[in-house]
């Protein structure tokens, strides 16, 4: 007997945690302190964007195992907060026999959708979701917080990084991997014990992939008009020759590649790449949308008004 009705796969009910009440960047705190949350006229400070990535990973890892952690790339589009007290649940369509991309998305409780995706096993997985949102970008009409960015501007310099488990990461992320993993949603052996993996090194976390790629962004210097109030509304990670382990040495390069814009915000979209040391492998890709919010910067009308 077969049917046409769809499957999908979903874990449990999880209570993310919020861990970016201290967080602070250009002098300032961030939308994810409830005064400034509030200010900016939301409910209180929400959690981190790729935070609920965890919750995906359990399932990803039922459909292409192993693989998934080596070549596995998460493509979301953010559209409801979260705060802390709120449930979330994780859902994955499962795949067509030689698809290699799958839809998922994240609901809280009540139904609310958090984010949209797309999971997909490269090097031959297509578009993902972000490829296709960018790809109907329309040019902005008139950027005041970014005028002086544009597409093709890379980075001033290259940025070494690395994540060790007890290393603070710093303003933007201020608190460390172990931190971390005593509050994750899902954690693994994986994450901590370099003896239960397949690649004999403990593994950095699909969401703590964000806070490495973040952890030394202000070396870019991109020029980004301040004191402004961000978020993010579109995040890709992908692993390209994965996974990423903990304590290793890695070089970071950066490029802007949309800009865009809608009725509250300016969107910087910054493709982050991720290699080896010496700069010569490329490891793995984040794009993120790094949104800022027109009404946080205080002499926005006033330029608006100028041009």
């Amino acid at each position: 007997m077969s049917f046409d009705t769809p499957l999908f796969l979903c874990g449990p009910l999880r209570e993310p945690k919020q861990m970016l009440a201290d967080q602070e960047y250009s002098g300032h705190t961030s939308i994810h302190d409830d005064n400034m949350a509030e200010k900016l006229g939301f409910q209180a400070g929400p959690i981190e964007g790729p935070t609920h990535f965890s919750q995906f990973t359990p399932l990803l890892a039922d459909i292409w195992g192993q693989a998934w952690f080596e070549r596995g790339c998460f493509s979301a589009h953010f559209q409801n907060m979260v705060v802390e007290g709120e449930q979330v649940r994780a859902f994955v369509e499962r795949p067509t026999p030689g698809v290699n991309k799958v839809r998922a998305w994240a609901e809280k409780a009540d139904g609310t959708v958090v984010l949209e995706a797309s999971a997909s096993l490269g090097p031959d997985d297509g578009e993902s979701l972000l490829d296709q949102r960018m790809a109907k970008l329309r040019p902005p009409q008139q950027l005041i917080i970014l005028s002086d960015l544009h597409v093709g501007m890379t980075g001033k310099e290259d940025e070494p990084v690395s994540m060790g488990a007890d290393q603070n990461m710093g303003n933007l992320y201020p608190f460390s991997l172990k931190q971390k993993l005593e509050r994750i949603t899902e954690n693994s052996a994986w994450f901590s014990d370099a003896a239960s993996t397949p690649w004999g090194r403990a593994i950095i976390p699909l969401e703590m992939v964000s806070v490495l790629a973040e952890y030394s962004s202000d070396l870019a210097a991109f020029p980004v008009k301040q004191p402004v109030i961000g978020l993010f509304a579109d995040q890709e990670i992908r692993m390209i020759d994965g996974p990423l382990f903990v304590g290793e040495d890695y070089l970071i390069r950066r490029e802007v590649v949309a800009l865009s814009e809608s009725k509250r915000t300016e969107s910087y979209w910054i493709r982050t790449r991720i290699y080896d040391a010496n700069g010569a492998t490329l490891k793995a890709e984040m794009l993120l949308n790094h949104a800022t919010l027109k009404h946080s910067y205080a002499d926005y009308e006033a330029e608006a008004a100028s041009r």
